[in-house]
């Protein structure tokens, strides 16, 4: 087996060595670092497993450093880590852990190196190299993980029932392996996740998350979504998305499976962008779809207002799902509510006023917005894939023609509340709102153009429309 390390990696492994002679503790490669550098996969992290005291063979190595690292370490756990070349180097001494069923937290022991191979969650993440000696470079493979990486297949060491009762996070790992590394889940390892998908509920919403976003960041999400989906887990972390599945015919007219569609809708868009939160936009943009279906005669099945329904459940489901509460929900929530605007434009006879409406509304997140428009078009017929994406291109323009002419991208009115309280004495108030919006609609139907005088004669008529007049 021939690996090849970067020059930094190659220095770290050789201090970890020479450390693990000196010191008389035999130590090892192993985990993910291993499994990904046979793959040839990039790393950023060195994992160090050794036959006795970890946290003291990280200050071993960090002594042959320098300027010499800082070694951080938790007692408890017998586990520390150093910062050298860039790399993040972990070493735990080998253990044997034991389970509590209402907790994924082990009582842990000190072990050998086989008791630790025997606690990692899959047998491609069971390997380890002897950095030792006697068998410096030696593969030590009692799980077959090599033969499961060449047949690109991920199962357990022990029996998965032990595996994943024992941590059922790693039912979630087992999947987002399967989409990251487009690998196959062996069957009697798939059947266990779903037999064991309930133990999901002892584990944090906050791993929970970080688990997704993980599968969501895979080149092809729709390959740990489905897995979620099939195993049942997807039923227990995010039900609504389960909502989605399923055709429904009625007097001959049906519509497509949503679940499936928005599978396909987020692989297109995974191959256009790594960003994450436009890969929720994905996966969020049609989840309303089944609150407001209706079948309506001689029409067939309708979804009126999604859009905008699924935008007010942003929130909560971000919530829900533990995912932050900021301008990357906010950023989700105008694409969510957005996304079925540039397609009314393809319309003719479409008016300069929705044009504006769509740059003013869709702000610095007007090309997000249009890759996630893009990304919606699902169709087999390849005839008509060109011809929406067409149509797209010619909202771009139309919306490139206005906003130079109109210089809209991220515009905000010239009349502001400060202004509208100022000039009438008024206090925050709903009047305010309306007088401010008033002048804000003018603008975007051209009714008077968007600068300051203008702007501020009709709010003084608005304004006294209502009976609301400046105050001298």
């Amino acid at each position: 087996m021939q690996i090849t390390y970067t020059t930094k990696e190659a220095e770290i492994i050789e201090k970890v060595a020479v450390a693990a002679q000196e010191t008389g503790v035999p130590a090892y490669l192993i985990g993910g670092f291993v499994r990904d550098k046979i793959l040839g996969r990039n790393t950023k992290d060195i994992d160090v497993v050794c036959a006795g005291d970890g946290i003291a063979l990280a200050h071993a190595v960090a002594a042959l450093f320098t300027p010499k690292p800082e070694v951080h370490f938790f007692k408890n756990f017998g586990t520390a880590h150093i910062l050298a070349n860039d790399i993040d180097i972990e070493f735990v001494g080998a253990r044997k852990e034991s389970y509590n069923r209402n907790s994924r937290k082990p009582a842990v022991q000190s072990g050998t190196l086989q008791d630790d191979q025997n606690r990692r969650d899959f047998t491609i993440n069971a390997m380890a190299i002897s950095l030792n000696a006697a068998d410096r470079g030696q593969l030590v493979d009692p799980f077959n993980g090599m033969q499961d990486l060449e047949a690109k297949i991920i199962q357990t060491p022990l029996a998965p029932g032990i595996t994943f009762d024992d941590d059922p996070l790693r039912m979630m790992r087992a999947i987002r392996f399967a989409s990251q590394l487009h690998f196959t889940i062996a069957p009697e390892t798939f059947t266990a996740i779903s037999t064991f998908a309930e133990r999901i509920t002892i584990v944090s919403k906050e791993r929970i998350a970080d688990e997704l976003n993980k599968i969501l960041l895979s080149p092809q999400p729709s390959i740990g979504l489905d897995l979620l989906y099939k195993s049942g887990l997807l039923k227990i972390i995010f039900p609504q998305m389960v909502a989605l599945a399923g055709a429904e015919y009625l007097d001959g007219k049906g519509h497509k499976d949503n679940f499936y569609h928005t599978l396909q809708v987020v692989d297109n868009i995974a191959r256009k962008t790594d960003d994450l939160w436009l890969r929720w936009a994905a996966v969020l943009h049609d989840i309303a779809k089944p609150a407001t279906k209706r079948f309506e005669e001689g029409h067939g099945w309708t979804f009126h207002g999604h859009e905008a329904l699924g935008g007010k459940w942003v929130p909560k489901i971000f919530a829900q799902l533990k995912l932050p509460q900021n301008e990357k929900m906010r950023f989700v929530k105008k694409l969510v509510e957005l996304h079925l605007r540039p397609i009314s434009l393809t319309k003719e006879n479409i008016t300069d006023s929705a044009v504006r409406r769509l740059i003013v509304d869709a702000g610095e997140d007007f090309e997000a917005l249009m890759l996630l428009c893009e990304a919606d078009i699902t169709s087999k017929n390849k005839y008509k894939v060109q011809r929406y994406l067409n149509n797209f291109e010619m909202v771009r323009q139309r919306c490139a023609e206005v906003e130079a002419s109109d210089n809209l991208r991220n515009w905000q009115p010239p009349i502001t509340g400060e202004i509208i309280m100022e000039t009438f004495r008024l206090t925050p108030s709903r009047p305010v709102g309306d007088i401010k919006n008033a002048v804000r609609e003018a603008i975007l139907d051209g009714v008077i153009p968007n600068e300051y005088e203008p702007a501020f004669q009709y709010m003084i008529e608005k304004a006294g429309e209502m009976g609301i007049y400046p105050v001298k």
